[in-house]
């Protein structure tokens, strides 16, 4: 019984000569690119490099663990004051290491790739965010909550962007189908592919994106293709370039002209991949759903 004791004291006499992380499970996760993300401890000096991930971040409860955003990170109001690490393309790299950050959020065709594999190689452990897809935004939420700690925050923001986009999607996707032009820049004329999380919202909205075939992401298109295929909606985003319809009006007997169907979304919530993308693809369905009863 003394011996039992005296083992079970040097035990705990080792424990206490550990550091303090020693003694905690790790944490980790599957990030988009479905590499493994390990941390010590939970995450709290978090550099997020792209303004969909600060918008995921605080969702998903870590936002006061955020303490570097790149360009642009305006929403939510307080993502404004977190400092600056430069563009997604061009990041400051000696700020990014002053903010001794426990974890990157970086997004993986945003960012130039020799920065993140730079930042990995100096130790510092990097989420690779690229979610196409709505259910990966939910997971997104759930995972970055993990890694800092905030589980119930990420989960409850999660489990209710399911719930609204399945709503969404059983109000509008089963009405009749309208073909539509998604327009990201007007010179050069691009759009986006059917795998771009854009596409998926269309769809959503029982809409048919005329481009969905197409190999990139992010294609450049002709005019005569778009009036070849002849939409029956186009949709732009604000904020793209002034006057964005003035060159399809020249064109006045394309169907999207001919009805009334030109459409302007919001592209801060359209074309960031993070939780009020709902709130774009609501406006849309309903735009669309218009567009609809203008039909002949």
């Amino acid at each position: 019984m003394r011996r039992k004791h005296l083992t079970r004291l040097i035990a705990c006499s080792m424990l206490a000569l550990l550091p303090l992380g020693s003694a905690r499970a790790a944490i980790s996760v599957v990030d988009d690119t479905k590499r493994t993300v390990t941390l010590p401890a939970p995450a709290h000096r978090i550099v997020s490099l792209a303004p969909h991930v600060t918008e995921l971040l605080f969702a998903a409860g870590a936002g006061r663990y955020v303490v570097g955003v790149s360009e642009f990170s305006d929403y939510p109001a307080e993502a404004r004051r977190i400092p600056s690490v430069g563009s997604g393309l061009s990041l400051d790299m000696e700020r990014i290491i002053q903010l001794k950050p426990d974890l990157i959020v970086g997004w993986n065709n945003g960012n130039a790739a020799p920065q993140l594999a730079r930042l990995e190689q100096l130790g510092i452990p990097v989420f690779k965010s690229e979610p196409y897809d709505f259910a990966a935004i939910a997971r997104s939420m759930e995972s970055l909550a993990h890694l800092a700690g905030t589980d119930a925050t990420g989960e409850a923001a999660a489990n209710a962007f399911r719930t609204r986009l399945k709503h969404l999607r059983e109000t509008y996707q089963q009405r009749r189908s309208i073909t539509v032009f998604y327009q990201i820049w007007r010179s050069p004329l691009m759009t986006l592919n059917g795998m771009h999380m854009v596409s998926s919202a269309i769809r959503q909205c029982g809409g048919i994106n005329i481009f969905a075939s197409l190999p990139q992401l992010a294609p450049t298109v002709s005019v005569e293709a778009v009036l070849k295929a002849d939409p029956e909606a186009i949709v732009a985003s604000s904020g793209e370039q002034d006057d964005v319809f003035s060159p399809w009006r020249r064109f006045p007997k394309l169907k999207a002209v001919a009805r009334g169907n030109l459409i302007l979304v919001d592209g801060t919530l359209m074309n960031r991949s993070g939780p009020r993308i709902l709130d774009g693809m609501e406006m849309l369905c309903k735009e669309l759903d218009a567009a609809r009863s203008r039909r002949p």
